[in-house]
Order: C-alpha cells, then structure tokens, then sequence
C-alpha cells in the first residue's frame, strides 16, 4: 500500500540521516583540534555508537521490517551478531547520553573542583565503564543465557529470558534513567537556589556604605564596601550564569527526548517476557523505531546549542 511505502521511505531517510549526521559529528571533532579535549570525548564516545546504531542494527532491521510476518530468513549468525550489535550500541548511546550530563552536572554544580584534568579523566572513566558494560550485557546470551534465534518460528530476537530480561534492561536503561533524573533534579535545584540567592543578596542602600556605579556596560556591576568587607553584585546575568543556563536547557532537552523515545520500547520488553503477554509485533516495530530514532536526535541536542559545532559544519565545506 502507498502508507506501507511512505513508512519504509521514512525509515530508510532516517536511517541515512542518522548515520551522516552522526558522521559529520565525528569528522567534525577530528577535524578541529580545539575539539579533541572534554567534553567532546564524551560526545564523540556518543556519536560512535550512534553511527554503529545507523550503520549496523538499523539496515538489518529495516530487512525485518520488509520481511513477510517480520520473519528472519539471514541465519542464526547473522541474527547473533545483530542482536548483540543491537543490544552493544543502543546501550552505549544511553549510558553515553547519562555520561554527558553528569558531565554537565559537575561542571554546574562543582566548577572548582571539576577542573580539566579532572574532568578528562573522569569522562575518560565513564567512556570505559560505559562500553564495558554495554559488551557485557550485549555478550551474555552467546554463553547460555537465554536464546535469540528460534529457526522453526524464523525468530530473531534480545532473549526473552525473565533474569536476563531484568537484568539487561535495568542496566540498559532504567539504572541510567534514574541516574539521569536525579541529575536533572538536581541541576534544578542548584538553578532554583541560585537565584533565591540573588534576590537575598540583592543591594540595599545602607548609611556608611560607599557605593561606585560603573553605568557603562551591561550586566551592571556594583561594588559594596563597609566596615573594610567588599561583595560583588550584578543587575544582569553573568557569563557563568548564562553558560550554566544554557548547559542546564541542553540536559533537560536532552533528557527529555532521551525518555520520550527509549521508555516505550523498554516498559513492554519488561513486561512482554514476565508476564507472557501478546503485544501486537506492529507496537513492538513502532517503538523500537522511536528508540532508534534518539540515535538522530542526539547530534542535533548537543550541536544547536554549541555555536561552535555550527562554525567547524560550515568550515568543513568552505576552503580555508
């Protein structure tokens, strides 16, 4: 039918878009050697396994997809090395997406301790840890821990095993999703105490208090001094705050889309093996597409709010 063709262009325009954007991510951080510092490792970390993502499960899929009864007719070692390249990517993509905003999080919360050796070593630990663990959980079933083809029912699937089930998607994604939200909240929190303290601290003319106004830039500072003790104050956002602003919008946003396409697919692959329910394969196709899909918004998050990524794109297409 014409909406069976349009939902396969869409899906194969997805795929294509996915993998050069995540593509152009790299070369861009490859190419400028301002980039090859924190918190870019974490980002190409993340566009790594987006592009493993678009090159590698995604084409396999969409053959699924086509096949007649979602059947898989390529083998059962074509279906292992799909489904642990499945299980391998997507895992990294979110425990990648988790490492950016702890990232996020520390540099907001912890500016002075979280100093660039710091940082870099800590990004370099989260990397690791991250594709350690994705092999892990992506590797279990090739040593007996549950089964991903069926070759009477031509069925290639994650393990439907009920331990396995839980284990992997805790690791895979609900461990991270809590990480996540309780980075968010806290971010939140520091924002909302932040500004609760501006307002306390704001300046009151006070007798004995000798005040110098410099009117000539914006934000307006003021300084305060009595009794030998000096504060800073300004009457607009500094260039921390507004940085700290922005960086706290990009992981909400970033958040939020990460949850809104991942949270379908991995409530009903909870449920569907513990308690044996029928859902209709045509939902379990919509959302494991919805969750593939957060592979494509991940650059676009993380790049429209750094202006930089938009100058290095036009310079890799503009001779120097």
């Amino acid at each position: 039918s014409i909406f069976t063709v349009l939902i396969l262009t869409l899906l194969v325009l997805l795929t294509v878009a996915t993998f050069l954007w995540n593509l152009l991510v790299l070369a861009t951080i490859l190419r400028v050697k301002a980039f090859h510092r924190v918190p870019h490792n974490l980002v190409a970390s993340t566009a790594v396994s987006d592009v493993l993502v678009a090159a590698l499960v995604m084409p396999l899929s969409l053959v699924k997809e086509l096949s007649a009864g979602r059947r898989w007719r390529l083998g059962r070692e074509l279906c292992l090395v799909w489904v642990c390249f499945d299980v391998l990517c997507c895992t990294a993509s979110i425990w990648n997406v988790t490492a950016i905003a702890l990232d996020r999080y520390w540099s907001i919360t912890r500016h002075l301790e979280y100093t660039l050796l710091t940082r870099r070593r800590i990004s370099n630990v989260m990397i690791a840890l991250t594709w350690a663990l994705s092999a892990t959980i992506s590797l279990s079933p090739l040593f007996g821990w549950g089964e991903t083809y069926s070759p009477e029912q031509q069925r290639c699937q994650v393990s439907q095993e009920p331990s396995y089930t839980i284990v992997s998607t805790g690791g895979a994604f609900y461990l991270p999703l809590c990480v996540v939200l309780f980075v968010y909240w806290k971010i939140y929190k520091a924002a909302k105490f932040r500004m609760v303290g501006r307002r306390r601290n704001a300046v009151v003319p006070l007798p004995e208090t000798a005040q110098v106004k410099e009117a000539s830039h914006e934000p307006q500072m003021v300084f305060t001094a009595r009794h030998a003790a000096i504060t800073f104050q300004t009457d607009g956002e500094t260039w921390r705050e507004q940085k700290e602003k922005k960086a706290a919008l990009m992981v909400g946003i970033l958040i939020g889309v990460f949850v809104l396409c991942w949270i379908p697919f991995f409530i009903t692959e909870l449920i569907s093996p513990l308690c044996s329910c029928n859902i209709p394969p045509v939902w379990k196709s919509i959302f494991l597409w919805l969750g593939y899909s957060n592979s494509f918004f991940n650059p676009l998050i993380y790049t429209a709010f750094n202006k930089n990524y938009n100058n290095a794109f036009k310079n890799l297409f503009v001779k120097q």
